[in-house]
């Protein structure tokens, strides 16, 4: 089991361009580069960013047995899952998503489980959702 306090679950993606989706994270989402192992030709082999106590991996997209197992969406089509970032500020983050030309797929709301939030779509179409309810709390 990881440390306390890490989660045990830990959400994995592909990405067409999976530097361009990192800076992204960074900048707009506030996540930090944990560690980024480069693969050829300017892929990514394999990222772990952070974001308080928890965690994503993602890598470049390529055409492996393991890379044909997940696919990359389309910018505007479903997703077969997204992840659900705990964050303080939301509206400071919907800002920052809107200002960088995300497409806001939820908007910013307050449901009635607790706390604010919004979901958009980040430069691929993955889905992220982003909310001030924190679901170990309640």
């Amino acid at each position: 089991m990881p440390s306390p306090g890490k989660s045990p679950i830990i959400p994995s993606m592909r990405y067409r361009d999976a530097p361009a989706a990192i800076d992204w994270l960074c900048r707009v989402l506030g996540f930090s580069e944990h560690m980024i192992v480069p693969g050829e030709d300017g892929a990514v082999a394999h990222a772990q960013l952070t974001l308080g106590d928890g965690m994503v991996m993602l890598g470049s997209e390529r055409d492996d047995e393991h890379g044909q197992l997940m696919a990359v969406p389309g910018t505007d089509g479903p997703n077969t899952q997204s992840a659900y970032v705990v964050v303080d500020g939301v509206e400071a983050v919907h800002d920052r998503a809107k200002a960088a030309g995300a497409p806001i797929v939820a908007p910013l709301q307050n449901p009635e489980y607790g706390g604010v939030f919004f979901a958009c779509r980040d430069p691929e179409g993955h889905v992220w959702n982003i909310g001030s309810y924190d679901p170990w709390e309640s």
